[in-house]
């Protein structure tokens, strides 16, 4: 099927080039920030952010008074990123060069690790890299005042939840601000977690100085990097029979097979890794040296190269990762099959298709997956994610996890797009004769940010709190457009936007509500250009942008696009069982009444020559009959699986 999202860009050079010091666009950026005790960093994969801690890190060390920089990362292959960097060769004033000694993302247990931790604490050293699971540990040993005048540096941010209960790393950080004078730089490609749990306090998270760049900015200023698809490939029975028709194996892959634990999965990762093999070729043999497997493809005969990371034998695993981590040429490698690994903080240039079976709970995973295929190289114009999906079934047990599944796809498509789309300003129209400057977009009714706090959700959080609203379940049923426009902009999107924000006033909640909707119908639609007037589509009908107001915008579905998705991606049947199973989660009726309106269904359907009862009837016994129709369907398969 086409992509649902397909973005170009100006490959005008900017987030690649550098300044006088050697940075990039986003590491200036950063950098001017340098002398924050807190900062969150907010950048996307691939631009930089290892490097703008080292800029930030020295400028602390030489010129701020910090005598220690602690580089936590969530696994041991990210450490790599934090190793030894020349920067005076490129205008900076002196060089990263952490001693080995203290590098702890190497092998070796946890117990000696923290020994050395402790070591270092005690030492005149100035830099320690380790995991995020070996700063948990040894904090447990360490006071908090131990951490003065120390920098620690939260790789992957998002790892972090305010839930202290749960989340050790949060009641860290938690901790050390409070008791300690310790500067912290937080880095993230995104602020979302997936499970609905803030990653900060809403007090701690005032306390840091946000830096945000965005998707649009860091790929438009690419060198090589055209254009980004994203698309979805529906499949019925088993993933590994129709894996062949979205793996291109000329293309540089990597393929993410499903968790165990998925709908999706065979339960056997092994055999669907074999499966997968016997389809593209014939292994020829396995480099005993670097782990890679070398595999004669059917069509041609060519030899590809392929790393096997779902292979839970930690030596041969620790082969093909150090295999990996040091690749320098494009034909070092044509297809990763990973399961868990190969996401965050890994970094293969050449990479062309992100293939991903299964949807991912959480956006931020999704996020972290594009990104292994939108670095900038000279061997890709265009980068591609596809997601292959079960399609939902009516008479399959999982009925509702591949419907739910299936719309949170979706929703992760709509936000990518909107991630990946320039940013508009949009400010209140006074009068005809207001006109808006370049790049504005003026609206009558229009409420503009009235305080900092305001102004500062949108502009650093803007993309979070989308997240957070696609991802929720009222607004997940909305999508199949069963729910009116006004419904969700005045009363489900408000709900969740104060669930995030509670602190804010009526009148900041209201500001946040209209941009949020306005900034997504405007960027789910389409604008063109008509000699010196724009439009835009919204809701099937183009509308001047000059005639937009917040009336109108409230009466349009911000997400009316995820809804033509599914009609034009779905057969009718499909879009039936979705709407079905949906609707089956609002429906409150019991046996008894079904059994009573039974008699009276056949009766119907009879009369009306076999049309079954409509849900969306204007008449109301019609709809419960309906209803009916799909609680006894419900009950019917429930019996049936338990036989």
């Amino acid at each position: 099927m086409p992509n649902i999202v397909d973005v170009t860009y100006a490959q005008s050079g900017k987030s690649t080039s550098t300044n006088e010091f050697g940075m990039r666009d986003m590491q200036e950026k950063a950098y001017q920030k340098r002398d924050a005790q807190y900062l969150l960093l907010k950048a996307p994969p691939a631009s930089g952010k290892s490097r703008a801690l080292m800029f930030i890190a020295l400028d602390k060390l030489h010129n701020q008074g910090i005598k220690r920089v602690i580089v936590a990362v969530p696994e041991k292959s990210i450490g790599g990123s934090f190793a030894k960097t020349d920067l005076m060769s490129h205008g900076f004033f002196t060089n990263w060069e952490p001693n080995p000694k203290y590098n702890l993302c190497t092998a070796g247990g946890d117990k000696s690790k923290v020994q050395a931790f402790l070591n270092f604490m005690a030492s005149d050293e100035e830099i320690l890299i380790c995991t995020h699971a070996t700063l948990r540990f040894a904090f447990e040993q360490i006071e908090e005042e131990k951490f003065n005048d120390t920098l620690l540096a939260i790789d992957e941010f998002h790892h972090v939840s305010a839930d202290k209960e749960t989340n050790k790393l949060g009641n860290l950080l938690h901790l050390i601000t409070r008791k300690s004078t310790a500067h912290i730089v937080a880095m993230t490609g995104s602020y979302f977690r997936g499970d609905s749990i803030p990653v900060l306090l809403p007090e701690d998270e005032a306390k840091f100085i946000k830096v945000t760049y965005n998707y649009y900015d860091q790929l438009n200023g690419y060198t090589y990097l055209k254009s980004l698809g994203i698309g979805y490939h529906f499949y019925q029975e088993r993933y590994t029979t129709a894996i062949n028709e979205v793996l291109d194996t000329d293309k540089k892959t990597i393929l993410h097979i499903p968790n165990v634990n998925a709908g999706e999965s065979t339960k056997d990762k092994y055999n669907e890794v074999d499966t997968i093999l016997d389809g593209i070729g014939i292994v020829q043999y396995q480099d005993k040296d670097t782990g890679v497997i070398f595999l004669k493809r059917n069509i041609d005969g060519k030899i590809l190269k392929i790393a096997n990371l779902v292979d839970d034998d930690s030596k041969s695993r620790e082969v093909i990762v150090e295999y990996l981590r040091n690749m320098t040429e494009v034909d070092d490698m044509d297809l990763i099959i990973a399961l868990g690994m190969a996401k965050e903080g890994f970094d293969w240039p050449y990479c062309e298709h992100a293939l991903t079976v299964g949807y991912r709970g959480s956006l931020t995973e999704i996020i972290q997956i594009i990104g292994r295929a939108t670095r900038d190289s000279s061997n890709k114009t265009h980068s591609q994610f596809t997601n292959l999906i079960a399609k939902p079934d009516a008479v399959d047990d999982d009925v509702k996890i591949a419907v739910n599944n299936m719309l949170k796809a979706i929703t992760s498509s709509l936000l990518m797009e909107q991630v990946l789309a320039p940013n508009f300003k949009f400010k209140t129209k006074l009068s005809d004769d207001d006109k808006p400057l370049p790049g504005e977009i003026k609206i009558r009714g229009f409420k503009q940010p009235s305080s900092v706090r305001v102004k500062d959700i949108l502009e650093s959080d803007l993309n979070d709190l989308k997240a957070s609203i696609l991802q929720d379940d009222t607004i997940i049923k909305a999508l199949p457009g069963n729910i009116d426009p006004e419904v969700i902009n005045k009363v489900m999107i408000p709900k969740i936007i104060q669930k995030k924000y509670p602190d804010l006033s009526v009148e900041e909640l209201e500001e946040v509500r209209q941009y949020v909707v306005v900034d997504s119908a405007i960027k789910n639609g389409e604008i063109k250009e008509i000699e010196d007037k724009k439009f835009v589509r919204m809701a099937g009908t183009f509308v001047n942008i000059d005639d937009l107001n917040i009336d109108l915008i409230d009466r349009i579905n911000p997400f009316q696009k995820a809804f033509e998705i599914l009609s034009k991606s779905v057969t009718v049947s499909t879009l039936k069982t979705i709407k079905d199973t949906i609707e089956l989660t609002r429906i409150q009726m019991t046996e008894d009444e079904a059994k009573v309106l039974w008699p009276k269904i056949k009766t119907f359907v009879k009369t009306n020559n076999g049309k079954k009862p409509d849900i969306n009837s204007i008449d109301p016994l019609e709809r419960r009959m309906a209803e009916a129709v799909i609680f006894l369907q419900n009950r019917k398969r429930e019996m049936n699986s338990n036989n």
